[in-house]
């Protein structure tokens, strides 16, 4: 007697909230991974491979789409998620672009439902379709709707003189993490070390980063820097500007171009206020969306650079401070004991 196959039984609701459960705890422990950099793991496939593959079987086991927008978003993501190893360090552009790609296509699934079902919103949704091309046409034919160049900027009092200020800029930084957390999260290039010294015109730096990984069989780290030279110099006892122009650059070519940075200084109330300008021109569009993302990524690098540099002189600060009192204590010592 033939008997027919058992059916399949459908993924229970149960047995999704493991899973989910599963996958949100490998992929909050790959953030913090990425985040904390413990161990360099977020350098390996762990994070390369790991991360998409997690989010690749949440979809696959767990996404039950009712609507069209629904399987869009879930195919969306799951081309995104297998996507990521193939891109590499091009997830850096990936994560960032993620929120546009997701919106665009749950917006177009919306109007072709809207078109699909007829009616009062079949002509609404049809309205809206020359404006989505226009959109899409911004940078063909060299077209935007803002201006490419733009300029990040960043700035801290820090607790030291002008002349320690202007001594640290005359040195090669020692570079340290990130502190911000959209800096720490995306994998942007990250400062090593710097070569160079001098804040007169022709004084050169060259700033090495952390090397580009891929993930091809036998491929070495490739080295990446970024070398500057000093345009312009105005160094004062109260103050000073600097300005350093961009001569090559293999770090930050693929995402801006950029141009110059500019570190001016000023004697505050309790110290010196140190900030930096960095100008780039975009070279992502559209820029409504990429803009803004630059500017702000533009804005926490010149902090950074803003803390570096104020470290720097706050320690010169204090060594010469100590350095300073150590001698009049050592005299107040010596009449003390004469008196003995």
């Amino acid at each position: 007697m033939q008997t027919s196959p058992e059916p399949v039984r459908p993924v229970g609701l149960r047995e999704r909230w493991i899973l989910a459960a599963i996958v949100g705890l490998v992929f909050v422990g790959l953030v913090v991974l990425r985040i904390t950099s413990w161990g360099g793991l977020d350098q390996t496939a762990l994070f390369y491979l790991g991360l998409p593959a997690t989010i690749a079987l949440l979809i696959v086991f767990t996404a039950r789409p009712k609507t069209g927008v629904g399987a869009a978003m879930a195919v969306t993501a799951l081309v995104l998620a297998m996507s990521g190893p193939l891109l590499a360090e091009g997830m850096v552009c990936l994560l960032l672009a993620a929120p546009l790609i997701f919106g665009i296509v749950a917006l177009v699934a919306m109007l072709c439902s809207a078109i699909a079902r007829g009616g009062s919103g079949s002509r609404h949704a049809l309205l809206f379709v020359p404006v989505l091309f226009v959109l899409t046409l911004e940078g063909v034919g060299g077209t935007t709707i803002l201006p490419r160049d733009d300029q990040g900027t960043g700035a801290r009092v820090i607790d030291a003189a002008p002349d320690q200020v202007a001594a640290a800029l005359a040195a090669p930084p020692e570079y340290g993490a990130f502190e911000a957390l959209f800096l720490r999260a995306v994998p942007f290039p990250e400062p090593v070390r710097a070569v160079g010294e001098g804040l007169a015109v022709g004084d050169t730096r060259v700033v090495h980063f952390t090397p580009r990984n891929t993930l091809a069989i036998g491929d070495e780290p490739t080295p990446r820097r970024m070398e500057l030279v000093v345009v312009e110099s105005n160094v004062g006892p109260d103050g000073g500007r600097v300005v350093f122009d961009v001569v090559e650059d293999t770090a930050f070519s693929g995402w801006m171009d950029m141009r110059r940075a500019e570190a001016s200084w000023s004697a505050d109330e309790g110290g010196t206020r140190l900030g930096w300008a960095i100008d780039y021109e975009r070279t992502y569009e559209p820029s409504w969306y990429f803009g803004p993302l630059q500017a702000y990524a533009t804005d926490l690098a010149a902090e950074y650079l803003a803390a570096t540099f104020g470290t720097t002189a706050t320690e010169a600060s204090v060594t010469e401070t100590t350095a300073t009192s150590e001698p009049e204590t050592s005299a107040t010592e010596t009449v003390t004991e004469a008196a003995r």
